[in-house]
């Protein structure tokens, strides 16, 4: 059986995009991000997208609650009754236990978390080859050092979080795509 109700875990750099994609175009599934979920609730004029236009407005970092209501909001939506991809939520172990509410209040389990890992100074390599590539000035090593950091010490603990639950997979994220598309596919089976 393969697992369709997953969380894409990991550091800023390890691909989780890129994979969260391919397994949305092979399980047929949609990806639900934070980014997205924010803008899509700010568009549709929803309470909580109104909360949400506040802070996004001023550049604050949303709440937490306001977060939480959002992802409320998407997952209780009909397209995601056959699985969900999450990338970008839960970020805390508040918020993953703010998730465990929401998914047991629809009726329904996380099935896999699959953490994507790789080394740290390859990841930081890799975001600057990026930010290369893009143009993108504001990405430098300081500033992408600094979000290693700070998903170190928010997000890194949810690898314990969700294996002591049983539904942790860690894939080495290293390697070509294809390879490593083949190991998070392993990862979604069993």
């Amino acid at each position: 059986m393969t697992a369709t109700r997953l969380l894409l875990l990991g550091p800023p750099g390890v691909g989780k995009g890129t994979q969260a994609q391919r397994l949305i175009d092979e399980l047929s599934i949609p990806q639900i991000s934070t980014g997205e979920m924010l803008r899509a609730a700010v568009a549709a004029g929803t309470p909580i997208g109104e909360d949400t236009k506040g802070y996004m407005k001023r550049g604050e970092l949303v709440p937490d609650e306001v977060v939480i209501g959002v992802a409320r909001e998407r997952l209780g939506q009909s397209d995601v009754a056959g699985g969900f991809i999450l990338d970008g939520f839960p970020r805390t172990v508040a918020q993953a236990e703010a998730l465990d509410r929401i998914l047991g209040d629809l009726g329904v389990k996380l099935e896999r978390c699959v953490a994507l890992t790789a080394d740290e100074d390859e990841l930081v390599r890799r975001l600057l080859l990026r930010a290369e590539q893009q143009g993108r000035a504001d990405d430098n090593e300081e500033t992408i050092r600094t979000r290693m950091r700070v998903y170190h010490e928010q997000t890194a603990p949810l690898v314990a979080y969700y294996r002591e639950r049983g539904v942790l997979a860690e894939v080495d994220g290293v390697g070509e795509i294809d390879e490593i598309a083949a190991r998070v596919r392993g990862a979604t089976e069993g």
